[in-house]
C-alpha cells in the first residue's frame, strides 16, 4: 500500500475535482499553486460549469478525462464527495486527497460520515489524505508539486513535515523564508482517517531527499506502531516533534499515587523519549532546532567552545550550556598559547573566549579555525555583538567560508544584530544556523547532542525472570470470586513476592494473639498494618503503626486500632493485620504502574513516601520497558543522588532497584488487566542498600480480569 503513496507524493497526473475559475477559492488557489510551482505532469481541472480554467481544458466529470490519473484532489461540498470517490474508482484512481471538510471535526454526525468514507475508500483499494486537510507538497526537481492552498510557494530543502493541523501548516509555509528552512515534502493529514503520521514515517524512512522529519501532532493514533517506526528511523534521521495538548488529561486520574501522577501529557512524553523523538514545545523552537539539524553535523561529544566579542553574552551562553547538560570545553594549552599570540592582552583565552569588543574580523577567523583543530572541542558557538565597526555580515560570511572548508564540527552563530541583518541573511544560502540569543543557540546544540546520544544508545533487552505466575493468578482469581477488583495489602504483597520482588518479612494475623506470635518470630521492632477488603487507604484510619518495640506495646496498639475502627463504624471491616519487620532506611522511593486508556501501562519510579505527590520527582515510561529504559528512568529523577549515597549513607543497590521495576513490567505484561499498582515506599535498606517493598496496592480491571482468567461464576458485588 505504500506504493500508492508514490502516486500521491509523486503523481504523473492530477485531477482537481472542484477546480474553480475563481482565484480566491480553495479549488482555484490549489490549481494556481500547482501551475505556478511548475508541475511537469498532466493536470486535469474538473468543473461541470467550465470549458477552460487557467488555460487548461476543463472536464465536466472525472470520467471524461481521457488518460490515466494518479492523484485526485477533491475540493467539493462534503455530500458530493462520496459520488466523486465512486467515480474515481470507475477511473481506477488509487491516490485520493480530500480537502473537503465537514467530517469528524464537526461532531458525531460528521464522524459517522467519515467512517463510511473510509470504508468506501478501503473497499476500493485506495489511499486517502484527509479529509479536512491542507494538501501535499513535493519539492523534488523532477516532481515540483504544490497541491496546497498556501499563499506562498514552498522552498526546497531536506526536511519532511507532517501536520495534523491544516491552518498551522499554512502558517508555516507562509513563513518559510523567515524560518530559514526548506521542505523536501510536506503532508497535511487533516482528520487522518486513512493516512496517518505513522504512515508517513514509514514512507519517509528511506526517502532519499529527506534528512530530517518534523511532526506536529495533536494525537498519536497508534502508539505502539509509532514507537516501533520512530525508534528505527530516529537512529538514521532526526525526528523533531510538537505534541500539543500538554495540559489536557491524558490518563484517567486514579486513586493511587501512581494514577494521580500519571495524568496530562506524561504518557505521550514517555513514548517520545523511548522512541528517540526530540520533543519541542513551540513552532519557533521546532524550526530553530530544525535549522541546526539542516546545517550541522551531529557532535561527537558535549564539549562546547564559546567565542565572543562581548563578555555578557559569553557568560549567558556559559550559564545556558551548563544548565542544558552540555559542558564547557577544556581548551588545550597549545590552543590557548596560539590565541595569545594574536589576541589583545586584555582578551581571555579561557572558555568562554572573550576577544573583547575591538576584535577585528581576522581574530574571528583565526580563533574559529583554532577551535576546530582543538580535539577537546566538540561544538563551537560564535557570538558577535556588532559594535566598534565590526560588520555582522562579514563575520557571518567568514564563518560560513570556514565551515565549508571544515564541515566536521557543528558551528552555530549567535548574531545579536538588528533585524536588517536577518532580512539580508534570509536572502542567501547558508551552511550554519543563525540565532539572535545565546540561550536559543544552546538549546539547538543540546538537541544535536541528544540525537548523538540516541544514535549511540544500545537497543536494550526485556529480561524474563523466573516467577510464580500460578500463585499470582490464584490470588487474583480468589479476589474476583469475592467480587473485588481491589486486592488487599496482604494479597498485593503476596503477588509482589511471587514475582521475586524483595519484600520485608511479613505474616498475617487474624487476632491479637496471632499478631504477638508472629511478631516474636520476626523479632522487634515491627510494623503493624491493617488488611481489609473494605478499606484501601490504611493511613486515613490510622491503620499503619510503626516502631512497635515490645509485646506489651503491640497489644496496646492493637486495642487502639480496634477503638479507632469502632469510632468510625468500621469494626466489621478488619480482616486482620500484617506484621512486618521494620526496615531501617531514610530513603524512600516509589514504584508503580498506571494505565492510560490509549498508551496502556505506564511504569513509574521516583521519590516516594510522604513526598511522592508533594515533589512529584518521578519518571514514567510506557511498558514494555527495556533494561536501558529503566536505567535512564532511575537516573533521570533528582532523588537519584540520594540513591548514590549522601552524607555517609551506603549507596543503594541500583541494579536491584532497576530489577524491581523490570519485574513489575513482567507482572503487568503477564496480567494486562492490572489497572493500578503501587509500591510505596520502596525503602532503601541502611544495611544492604536493597530496595525493599514494605507496602503494596494492586487494583485490576474487573471485567477484563474475569474474561482473561475465565472466571465465569464470579459475583458482581463490591469492587
Amino acid at each position: 500500500m505504500l506504493k500508492i503513496l508514490d502516486q500521491i507524493m509523486s503523481p504523473k497526473s492530477i485531477a482537481i475535482i472542484g477546480a474553480s475559475t475563481k482565484t480566491d477559492t480553495i479549488g482555484g488557489i490549489i490549481l494556481k499553486n500547482i501551475i505556478e510551482y511548475k508541475y511537469t505532469g498532466k493536470l486535469y481541472p474538473i468543473n461541470p460549469k467550465a470549458d477552460q480554467i487557467s488555460g487548461l481544458k476543463a472536464y465536466k466529470s472525472i470520467l471524461d478525462v481521457p488518460g490515466d490519473v494518479d492523484l485526485a484532489i477533491i475540493v467539493i461540498p462534503r455530500d458530493a464527495v462520496f459520488t466523486a470517490i465512486d467515480q474515481c474508482n470507475e477511473k481506477d484512481i488509487k491516490g485520493i486527497c480530500v480537502i473537503s471538510a465537514g467530517f469528524k471535526e464537526i461532531g458525531k454526525e460528521g464522524a459517522e460520515l467519515e467512517q463510511k468514507l473510509l470504508e468506501k475508500v478501503r473497499s476500493y483499494g485506495m489511499r486517502m489524505v484527509g479529509p479536512n486537510c491542507f494538501g501535499v507538497i513535493n519539492t523534488a526537481d523532477d516532481i515540483r508539486l504544490d497541491a496546497s492552498f498556501a499563499e506562498t510557494l514552498p522552498v526546497k530543502g531536506k526536511t519532511a513535515f507532517v501536520s495534523q493541523s491544516g491552518a498551522l501548516g499554512a502558517a508555516i509555509l507562509n513563513l518559510l523564508e523567515d524560518l530559514k528552512i526548506g521542505f523536501s515534502q510536506f503532508f497535511s493529514i487533516g482528520n487522518a482517517a486513512d493516512i496517518k503520521t505513522e504512515t508517513m514515517l514509514e514512507y519517509w524512512k528511506d526517502e532519499p531527499n529527506t534528512e530530517q522529519i518534523l511532526l506536529y501532532m495533536e494525537a498519536i493514533s497508534n502508539p505502539q506502531e509509532f514507537a516501533k517506526l520512530a525508534k528505527e528511523i530516529s537512529k538514521k534521521k532526526p525526528i523533531v516533534a510538537i505534541k500539543s495538548g500538554r495540559s489536557a488529561a491524558g490518563a484517567s486520574a486514579a486513586s493511587s499515587h501512581t494514577g494521580s501522577l500519571a495524568g496530562a501529557d506524561i504518557a505521550a512524553d514517555a513514548l517520545l523519549k523511548q522512541s528517540g523523538v526530540i520533543r519541542v514545545t513551540s513552532v519557533n523552537e521546532m524550526f530553530e532546532v530544525a535549522q541546526a539539524f539542516e546545517n550541522c553535523p551531529v557532535p561527537k561529544g558535549k564539549r562546547v567552545a564559546i567565542l565572543t566579542n562581548s563578555g555578557g553574552p559569553g557568560i549567558m551562553a556559559t550559564d545556558a550550556v551548563c544548565e542544558s547538560g552540555l559542558e564547557i570545553a577544556p581548551i588545550k594549552e597549545s590552543t590557548k598559547e596560539y590565541m595569545r599570540s594574536y589576541l589583545s592582552s586584555a582578551a581571555s583565552v579561557k572558555n568562554p573566549i572573550d576577544m573583547i569588543a575591538s576584535a577585528p574580523l581576522d581574530h574571528y577567523e583565526k580563533t574559529i579555525e583554532a577551535l576546530i583543530a582543538d580535539e577537546n572541542v566538540d561544538a563551537i558557538m560564535v557570538i558577535c555583538v556588532p559594535f566598534l565597526g565590526i560588520n555582522p555580515m562579514q563575520v557571518a560570511q567568514a564563518t560560513m567560508k570556514i565551515k565549508d572548508a571544515h564541515p566536521e564540527k557543528p558551528i552555530i552563530s549567535i548574531m545579536m544584530a538588528e533585524g536588517s541583518f536577518y532580512r539580508e541573511i534570509n536572502k542567501i544560502e547558508t551552511n550554519i544556523p543563525f540565532y539572535q540569543y545565546p540561550e536559543t543557540g544552546v538549546n539547538a546544540l543540546s538537541k544535536l547532542f541528544a540525537q548523538y546520544e540516541w544514535t549511540q544508545r544500545p537497543e536494550g533487552k526485556e529480561p524474563s525472570y523466573s516467577v510464580n505466575k500460578a500463585k499470582a493468578m490464584g490470588i487474583i482469581s480468589n479476589a474476583l470470586k469475592e467480587g473485588r477488583s481491589q486486592l488487599t495489602t496482604l494479597e498485593s504483597i503476596d503477588i509482589l513476592e511471587a514475582y521475586g520482588i524483595r519484600t520485608c518479612k511479613y505474616a498475617f494475623a487474624a487476632n491479637v494473639e496471632d499478631a504477638v506470635k508472629e511478631a516474636n518470630k520476626i523479632d522487634y521492632p515491627v510494623v503493624m498494618k491493617i488488611t481489609s477488603t473494605k478499606i484501601s487507604h490504611k493511613t486515613e484510619i490510622g491503620g499503619v503503626i510503626v516502631g512497635i518495640n515490645s509485646e506489651e506495646q503491640l497489644r496496646n496498639e492493637y486495642k487502639a486500632l480496634l477503638d479507632r475502627l469502632k469510632s468510625k463504624g468500621l469494626e466489621d471491616a478488619l480482616d486482620g493485620v500484617i506484621i512486618q519487620e521494620m526496615v531501617k532506611g531514610n530513603r524512600e522511593m516509589v514504584c508503580g504502574v498506571a494505565t492510560d486508556p490509549q498508551y496502556g501501562h505506564l511504569m513509574m519510579f521516583g521519590l516516594g513516601g510522604i513526598f511522592v505527590e508533594t515533589f512529584k520527582d518521578v519518571a514514567f515510561r510506557v511498558n514494555p520497558v527495556t533494561d536501558i529504559d529503566v536505567k535512564e528512568m532511575v537516573q533521570s529523577v533528582k532523588a537519584y543522588k540520594l540513591l548514590q549515597g549522601a552524607r555517609g549513607e551506603i549507596p543503594a543497590n541500583i541494579e536491584q532497584v532497576e530489577e524491581t521495576i523490570l519485574r513489575l513490567s513482567q507482572l503487568v505484561k503477564d496480567f494486562s488487566f492490572i489497572k493500578e499498582l503501587d509500591i510505596n515506599p520502596l525503602k532503601i535498606s541502611d544495611k544492604t542498600g536493597e530496595g525493599i517493598a514494605v507496602d503494596g496496592r494492586i487494583e485490576v480491571n474487573f471485567e477484563q480480569a474475569k474474561q482473561a482468567l475465565g472466571c465465569c461464576q464470579i459475583s458482581s458485588g463490591s469492587r
